[in-house]
Formats: C-alpha cells, sequence, structure tokens
C-alpha cells in the first residue's frame, strides 16, 4: 500500500482550506481519501462539491499516515458533535501520527481533548476556546506542537501544507 491521507470534512466545510490540501497531498504523492459523515456528496460553504468515499464508521487509522481537518464555523458546529468522529480523531492522535487542523477545525481538537497543555492556533474568534480548553493560542502562519500543526486562515494555506510535510519527514 502507498501512502496514505485522510481529510475529514462535513456539510459546509470551508472550501479553500479542502480543496488546497486535497491536491497538494495528491501532488506530494499520497492517495487522498475523503469522508463525511453518511459517506454523501455534501456543499462547502462557498459551493464546492465535496464527494466523500468514506463514512467514518469505516474508518481505520492503521490506514493513514496523515489525517487533514478542514475548517469552517458552520461545519464545526455539527461535526463536533458527532462523538464516532471525534473518538476517531483522538485514536489517530494517540497512533503518533499527524494531524493537520486550520481555521476553526481547531475546535474538532478541543472537542476530541487533545489541546491541553499545547500551543495551538485556530481562527481569531476562536480564541477563548482554545485558551479554555488550557492550551496557548498562537496567531501564526502555523504553528507545530507535537503531532499538531494548526493554522488561523487560509490565506496560510502554502505555509501550513509546507510545514505538514516537513513535520512528516521528520517522523518517519
Amino acid at each position: 500500500m502507498g501512502r496514505k491521507a485522510l481529510i475529514i470534512a462535513g456539510r459546509l466545510t470551508q472550501d479553500h482550506e479542502y480543496i488546497y490540501p486535497y491536491y497538494r497531498l495528491q501532488e506530494e504523492g499520497y492517495e487522498v481519501d475523503v469522508a463525511v459523515r453518511g459517506n454523501q456528496m455534501v456543499l462547502g460553504i462557498l459551493g464546492a462539491k465535496i464527494e466523500p468515499n468514506k463514512d467514518i464508521p469505516d474508518l481505520n487509522v492503521g490506514d493513514y499516515e496523515v489525517l487533514v481537518l478542514p475548517g469552517g464555523a458552520k461545519a464545526m458546529e455539527y461535526m463536533r458533535q458527532d462523538k464516532e468522529l471525534l473518538q476517531f480523531i483522538a485514536d489517530f492522535h494517540a497512533s503518533g501520527k499527524m494531524i493537520a487542523s486550520i481555521c476553526h477545525a481547531s475546535q474538532l481538537l478541543i472537542s476530541a481533548k487533545l489541546v491541553k497543555g499545547k500551543r495551538v492556533s485556530g481562527y481569531y474568534s476562536i480564541k477563548d476556546d482554545i485558551e479554555n480548553a488550557g492550551a496557548t493560542y498562537v496567531d501564526a502562519a502555523y504553528v507545530t506542537d507535537g503531532q499538531l500543526v494548526t493554522s488561523p486562515h487560509y490565506k496560510h494555506l502554502g505555509p501550513w501544507m509546507k510545514e505538514l510535510f516537513q513535520q512528516i519527514a521528520k517522523h518517519r
């Protein structure tokens, strides 16, 4: 099996934060799976079609080298209530593999109980959420703490993904 990456998205995911990592991962030689609850096509907040090939119950941590979590405030309202999804994220982290989240997706890291004691970025409006979860909020293009690479906004997609690939190379 070649290198595999997983992107988990939902209805009203931020389009840029899904599309850019999807193609960058492929450029780096990854086979990319996309998971959406119900394994049904959903629309991003700007109307991009997100067509999954996996459902949350079918995910296996051992199948993937890296997990990418695109943001979107509306998407997170629903996704962070999905206990099975949060358990998968926690299990992925426990496996020692890299997780990249951007913008509001830091809320998934919060709900999966992964941020306490960490340095984390996310959209500025969730700074209080991050700090209340026991993390230190950092406003930077990307922040790396252990296996987490976080970013506050899609304007930083390039540096964020570059850092993710550098961290993956370090952890091989």
